[in-house]
């Protein structure tokens, strides 16, 4: 919440100058008046002690507001502290949670096969083009600022930038330690000033295995600013220190890459070898520090040639990163409000006084002056009057602030919890979509053989009535399963996985899709060996991914005359490659790179809701397989499923 004072505190937030100038003049105006109706007479010496008396009480009430101020100072100081500790964890969340959603990104990126094509043949003229425009759009779609590969000597051989004069194309960055992390084997994590681009990034980095060597370096670099934007908006100053204790961030952008502390040598020459910042900047704040009481906090105050200005500090920490994240509230509104507060109380005191000192001096004036009596009181009434109608609109004003105060802090719990249901009813509508898709064929089916059911048992066949009516059970259990997957899809799937024969698990799924192939006139070519080969599976859950491929091969060719689909099989290095082909108009470049998205779809409105890849490439990565798209040389798209070899087992336990 914004105070009315600036960052020096110059003015009051509750009480403007002019109130208060008034106040004072009322005040003086009526003491003078006292003054001047004081008489020459005997009862002078009265008055005389009576001034004696008032000057004592008012040297007191002074002496008493000394000695107080320190502590309603710092009270009112760690009531700031509280109300900013909630911004301060608003801060450090958000700033964590943008650098663990980043951190995934480069062990991600890393797995496309393009890269480690490109690292194996960085000269491929052919190829580059085509990776380069892949980051760019990766950067674009993951909102990063930078996204490029490095060989396994830092030299960058593709770019998200590669279009741009900053390009990093061509640069080296072995010099980095997210590059010499991330070669070595692990995840490179860094902060500092891009040398390229000039702008501050926390960069992240992955490596590109091939095979078994490691032969590159993924790095996705984030940009932070958007962050200091939203921290200029408050009266406090927020600032990120690393652990040289070097600013990295800061709504004052005088303050980047200024020390908050002292620099080991160590620590410098480790910024000057990596480049991290410009070493002529990195010049140490003048900064005093005390502790505020047994609250946790700090007082700081810095002294530059704008004078002295002092702040409530309180600090978070992020681990990961190695930052430590500070709010600096200012110092001068609770300053402002411990001397208002004074104020109010001295002239509470003076009024007192000043009512007491009228009485008396009534009593004193009661037998010289009978008549001024009377105008004595009426003046005193009005003045009575003035003061009680500043401290009511003292009053009005301070309940306004805290009125304020509460209507802010009201709408930031309600923005949490809208928040929190937000999240919820994402989720829940995702696991909607995805039951209602799955569940559609398995009912289709299910319908389909209840019907044929029937029909047997009209003829008295009952034998394939009751095959008809296994079939339908095995289609519950079918359903069941696929109802705990789709449970499980947000997680690794607890399902068991084991050898599973390929053919059956074939055959089944081209029984279960029949109907919609005849009805099609689609012809299915099955190239299929007879003799079974076992892979690393689940029965149900690969026969679901076989189903979701056929029927994507049928809507893909609607507009063919003579539909064919063309299963196929080949056995490379311990690895089965089963391959389902159509002659449809085949794939596009944003669909190759996005297939397996999930609610991506190239089919019109409502006839699909781009699920079934994304589950499908799921479920074969959670046999340790992978699925991939691509286009057939002779026409039409190309998908295959790549799983692990196996024995056949002693017992089938895969489902």
């Amino acid at each position: 919440m914004k105070s009315a004072t600036g960052r020096n505190g110059a003015h009051h937030p509750l009480v403007s100058d002019a109130a208060w100038a008034h106040i004072l003049a009322s005040m003086s105006e009526e003491h003078g008046a006292r003054h001047l109706s004081v008489p020459t007479s005997p009862v002078r010496s009265k008055s005389a002690r009576l001034r004696s008396v008032l000057g004592g009480a008012l040297a007191l009430m002074c002496l008493a507001a000394l000695l107080a101020y320190p502590r309603l100072e710092r009270s009112y100081a760690i009531a700031i502290g509280d109300r900013d500790s909630a911004t301060l964890e608003l801060a450090v969340q958000n700033l964590r949670g943008a650098l663990q959603r980043a951190e995934v990104l480069p062990a991600l990126l890393a797995e496309r096969a393009s890269i480690a094509r490109l690292l194996r043949d960085p000269d491929n003229a052919g190829l580059l083009p085509f990776v380069n425009e892949q980051l760019r759009q990766t950067a674009l779609w993951l909102d990063v600022s930078d996204v490029y590969v490095m060989d396994a000597t830092g030299l960058t051989i593709a770019a998200s930038s590669y279009r741009t004069d900053r390009s990093f194309v061509g640069r080296n960055f072995a010099y980095r330690p997210y590059f010499t992390d991330a070669l070595a084997g692990g995840i490179g994590r860094f902060h500092a000033l891009g040398t390229t681009s000039g702008e501050r990034g926390y960069f992240f980095a992955a490596p590109v295995i091939d095979g078994t060597a490691t032969t590159g370096v993924v790095a996705v670099k984030i940009n932070l600013d958007d962050f200091e934007a939203t921290w200029a908006e408050s009266a406090a100053t927020v600032i990120v220190q690393d652990m040289a204790n070097v600013i990295f961030l800061s709504d004052r952008q005088d303050w980047h890459f200024r020390t908050f502390g002292p620099m080991a040598e160590a620590a410098l020459e480790t910024i000057v070898a990596t480049r991290q910042y410009p070493v002529a900047a990195l010049r140490s704040l003048t900064a005093r520090r005390a502790a505020l009481g047994n609250a946790g906090y700090e007082t700081v105050t810095f002294s530059n040639a704008d004078g002295r200005n002092a702040y409530i500090m309180q600090t978070g920490l992020i681990a990961a990163a190695g930052w430590r994240v500070s709010i600096l509230s200012p110092l001068a509104p609770a300053q402002v409000q411990a001397a208002t507060t004074l104020a109010i109380a001295l002239l509470f005191g003076l009024f007192v006084l000043l009512v007491a000192a009228a009485i008396w001096q009534r009593r004193i004036q009661l037998e010289d002056r009978l008549a001024a009596r009377e105008e004595a009181r009426a003046r005193l009434e009005m003045r009575v009057r003035e003061r009680t109608a500043e401290l009511d609109t003292t009053n009005m004003l301070l309940r306004e602030q805290v009125d304020e105060r509460v209507r802010a802090e009201a709408q930031l719990r309600r923005t949490q919890a809208e928040l929190v249901q937000a999240g919820k009813l994402a989720a829940l509508g995702q696991m909607s979509a995805a039951l209602s898709h799955e569940f559609n064929q398995p009912l289709a089916a299910v319908k389909a053989y209840a019907e044929n059911a029937a029909t047997f048992l009209d003829r008295g066949r009952e034998a394939e009535a009751r095959e008809n009516i296994r079939l339908i059970s095995t289609m519950t259990d079918r359903m069941a399963a696929i109802s705990k997957h789709l449970r499980n899809f947000a997680r690794r799937p607890q399902d068991k996985t084991g050898p599973v024969p390929i053919r059956a698990v074939v055959d089944d799924a081209i029984a279960l899709m029949g109907p919609r192939i005849a009805a099609a006139h689609a012809r299915l070519h099955d190239t299929l060996p007879d003799a079974d080969l076992w892979v690393i599976g689940g029965r149900v859950r690969l026969q679901q991914v076989i189903v979701n491929l056929i029927g994507n091969a049928l809507d893909a060719m609607e507009g063919v005359d003579q539909p064919e689909i063309t299963l196929s099989l080949a056995v490379t290095e311990g690895r089965v490659k089963l391959m389902v082909r159509d002659i449809g108009p085949g794939l596009s470049e944003a669909a190759l790179t996005q297939a397996f998205d999930p609610f991506f779809t190239t089919k019109a409105p409502g006839q699909g809701l781009g699920l079934g890849l994304s589950i499908s490439y799921n479920i074969v990565r959670d046999f340790n397989g992978r699925l991939t798209a691509a286009n057939h040389p002779e026409g039409g798209a190309l998908f295959t499923v790549e799983l692990d070899l196996s024995n056949a087992p002693d017992k089938i336990v895969a489902q």
